[in-house]
């Protein structure tokens, strides 16, 4: 059980595995205002740098679950960097059926909402190891600006226009699910670049060091068409945001 290798290549040089900044995800864990101590699980924790650098700046304690060995073993170093190593520890599965093994005061999910299906099956997931007055940390993708066509839509990650909501709709889709947006932090068109322009350096350095690789026809051809296709469709149409929820 592991990510597809197109997927660790891109990514291979991140540290938030989503088009949120260092700063931006700084930013949530100081607004939060976690009591030190908080329990936090992390599904899909990528490279572990929110449970290591919140541990670092608010003494946070928690668990992260990813399926990837690489990203693992990044968080597990970036928390032996940040001297961390003691308060947060990484396991390697399937977020969708991890269960803490004591209720959390924070549960996350930050931008892998496929792992339930969608938002309101994600929500069930963490509900599972959310301790009463615990809050959700849910990371998702909206329409920044409607789509034209269905073109558009397929070149932003998505089947149909109704698989993501516009900002609006997607805080209204929280609110029928019972919860209260507490906090909220969206990426920007900056945020964006920073995320996807550091896909396109880490996939020419792995082809330059890699070139006879079955996979290098392949991340060639991408790495061909990914820079027209993120400023034309994916920079324009789409928006990322990172909610905090409290259930009502």
């Amino acid at each position: 059980m592991d990510l597809p290798r197109p997927f660790v290549i891109r990514e291979s040089g991140h540290r938030v595995h989503n088009p949120l900044t260092e700063a931006k995800l700084a930013t949530m864990g100081a607004a939060l205002k976690l009591a030190p101590g908080t329990s936090v699980l992390d599904l899909c924790c990528g490279s572990g740098e929110l449970l290591a650098t919140w541990a670092k700046a608010h003494g946070i304690t928690g668990t992260g679950v990813d399926i990837s060995t690489a990203f693992l073993a990044a968080a597990e170093a970036r928390a032996a960097e940040l001297g961390v190593s003691d308060r947060v520890n990484f396991v390697h599965g399937d977020a969708s059926g991890y269960v803490a093994d004591e209720p959390v005061g924070l549960a996350a999910c930050v931008g892998a909402t496929w792992i339930g299906d969608g938002v309101a099956g994600t929500v069930d997931i963490l509900r599972r190891s959310l301790a009463p007055g615990g809050m959700m940390l849910i990371g998702e993708p909206f329409w920044r600006i409607e789509p034209p066509d269905q073109e558009t839509v397929e070149k932003c990650h998505a089947q149909s226009r109704d698989d993501f909501g516009s900002l609006p709709e997607l805080l209204e889709r929280f609110a029928g699910l019972g919860l209260d947006v507490v906090e909220m932090v969206i990426a920007d068109q900056d945020s964006w670049d920073r995320y996807v322009a550091a896909q396109w350096l880490s996939t020419r350095r792995w082809l330059d060091a890699n070139p006879d690789d079955e996979l290098a026809p392949q991340m060639r051809a991408e790495l061909d068409t990914a820079p027209v296709i993120h400023v034309r469709y994916q920079r324009e149409y789409l928006g990322w945001g990172l909610f905090a929820l409290l259930p009502r």
